[in-house]
């Protein structure tokens, strides 16, 4: 029997304190889960972590 626990789930640091329009990310040794702060039990996303380091590496670089 396998128990799951939740992983620790966080924001950016440029998150602002109201909390509205967030996106936290937690990461696993699977992937990276993304998820709706306002929302957090609606399911988020699960990304491999190959595709988040290349997904960031390119957010990096348009910013």
């Amino acid at each position: 029997m396998t128990s799951e626990t939740e992983p620790a789930w966080f924001k950016s640091s440029y998150s602002g304190t109201q909390g509205d329009n967030c996106v936290e990310v937690a990461v696993t040794e699977q992937a990276v889960r993304v998820r709706d702060s306002k929302d957090i039990a609606r399911p988020g996303l699960s990304v491999g972590r190959e595709g988040w380091a290349r997904f960031v590496s390119s957010a990096m670089c348009k910013g």
